[in-house]
């Protein structure tokens, strides 16, 4: 089981590669961004990012669900080249449509967003870079089924540097603003994605065909309302935001999501070597002990992570921000521990996935969206961003346990609970007790650092893992 989750671990930190490189270098444009740009500025980007979002979500949702379950459920190389040309062509034709009607309708959508028709050019430009990440996400799909990780990173990273080099000529050189902010997200990845059509031609042929497509579409429609309910919890609050306060309040709110997508970043590094891991694993036995440990390793690693995030928030925001965007400091550490219980989501429904009864899984997800939308309607007139963070925070942890019980009655596997809450309660009791006492840099340092040590006397280690450490680290036994 070990070893399994070692090829797991080795997956998702090359997966992570491109993603990291990427959240660090976006992290170090902040200083750039709030500088050329105005709170109001980086609020109206920060809300089409979300409408772009949340419409490739659902344009890629059934599909992206079946791809990856129709891939592994043949060995034959000719059946799996039909599944992905099936998929690419389908995804073409999707994101073509997207594009022309959002190039058709900008103006009234700027109108309803900002309520002006001046964003008319910003939202063509994020209409494009839906049509160009739609594309490239299904072409970089390939390297993930076939567990070919380097090759995914390379693409990343290439993908990245074009990205980062665009955005910089256009904002500060050539003073494009928002509009070249958005320009130079969606230059480098549509360089990556015509070199991987050239790349990919052999599999690309023209060819769809219409039974496999209607199975696909079969198994992958229920996860079609579960996307549309995550995309509702990822994204609404910058709608309720831009509404019920301003796009200036969105800008700063954006701000904390920039730091607390660092867990994100881990967790999509982890969430792509995930699902072709989850599924290769053949004897059903092992999968469940195998999905144990890893559901507890992610709370433990997130838990951590969020920690860390949440008590130097301050810190990091003070170093790479201007005075206008400090207060999106206060809402890292609600939003990152909400990032721990997507994680875990992540682990539990791919168990649904492997017993293929995904039928009502939208009933979980819509049930915490339903909740994210009352408590955004209620916390945001007088919290405005921490409500909006809250509302987040107590959206995906009810997602996680509704989905939990669901996973139960499908393909149950045992969770290891006790240990689950120690990890989760004892980082939420530290940032709480650094926020309390308004600690200083290095004392954030130092509780996160003793986040690990704080455990081991509650027993939260078993034998065989106390064991590993007392190996790599001798005397921590």
């Amino acid at each position: 089981m070990f070893e399994q989750i070692k090829r797991l671990v080795r997956h998702s930190a090359i997966y992570g590669i491109g993603g990291f490189v990427s959240r660090i270098l976006a992290v170090l444009l902040l200083p750039l961004y709030t500088r050329y740009l105005s709170p109001s500025d980086y609020g109206a980007i920060a809300t089409l990012v979300a409408l772009s979002a949340v419409l490739f979500a659902m344009l890629r949702a059934s599909i992206q669900s079946s791809f990856f379950r129709f891939y592994f459920d043949s060995t034959d190389e000719r059946r799996r080249t039909l599944v992905v040309r099936t998929s690419f062509w389908f995804t073409m034709a999707t994101a073509t449509a997207a594009l022309l009607a959002g190039l058709a309708l900008a103006e009234p959508i700027s109108r309803a967003l900002f309520a002006s028709g001046s964003y008319t050019g910003l939202v063509r430009a994020a209409f494009v870079g839906l049509w160009a990440a739609m594309n490239y996400d299904q072409l970089a799909s390939l390297f993930r089924v076939e567990e070919r990780s380097v090759s995914f990173a390379i693409a990343s990273l290439a993908n990245v540097v074009l990205t980062i080099g665009v955005t910089v000529l256009l904002v500060v050189v050539l003073d494009k603003g928002p509009v070249g902010v958005l320009v130079g997200n969606f230059s480098g990845t549509l360089a990556v994605y015509v070199v991987l059509l050239f790349y990919r031609r052999y599999q690309l042929g023209l060819e769809f065909d219409r039974g496999l497509f209607r199975a696909m579409n079969q198994f992958g429609m229920p996860f079609v309302p579960s996307v549309i309910a995550l995309s509702a919890i990822d994204f609404s609050d910058r709608f309720f935001l831009v509404k019920l306060v301003s796009k200036h309040e969105v800008g700063l709110y954006f701000i904390g999501v920039q730091i607390s997508a660092v867990i994100v970043f881990l967790l999509g590094a982890f969430r792509m070597a995930w699902p072709a891991f989850a599924y290769s694993i053949v004897d059903d036995d092992e999968a469940r002990r195998t999905y144990s440990f890893v559901l507890t390793y992610v709370f433990f690693a997130a838990s951590w992570v969020a920690l860390g995030l949440g008590l130097t928030s301050p810190w990091l925001v003070q170093r790479l921000t201007t005075p206008d965007f400090y207060a999106g400091s206060r809402v890292v550490a609600p939003l990152a521990f909400a990032g721990v219980a997507f994680g875990a989501y992540a682990v539990v429904v791919i168990s649904i996935g492997r017993a293929r009864r995904t039928k009502w899984n939208w009933v979980v997800t819509g049930a915490a969206a339903l909740i994210n939308v009352v408590l955004n309607v209620i916390l945001i007139p007088p919290w405005g961003m921490m409500g909006a963070a809250v509302s987040t925070l107590a959206a995906y942890t009810a997602m996680f346990l509704g989905m939990a019980w669901r996973a139960k009655r499908t393909f149950p596997f045992p969770y290891q609970w006790r240990r689950i809450g120690l990890a989760v309660g004892i980082a939420a009791g530290l940032t709480v007790l650094g926020k309390v006492l308004d600690v200083g840099l290095a004392a954030a340092i130092g509780l996160t650092l003793a986040y690990p040590l704080a455990l081991l006397p509650l027993g939260f280690y078993l034998p065989a893992e106390r064991a590993r450490i007392g190996r790599l680290l001798p005397g921590a036994r």
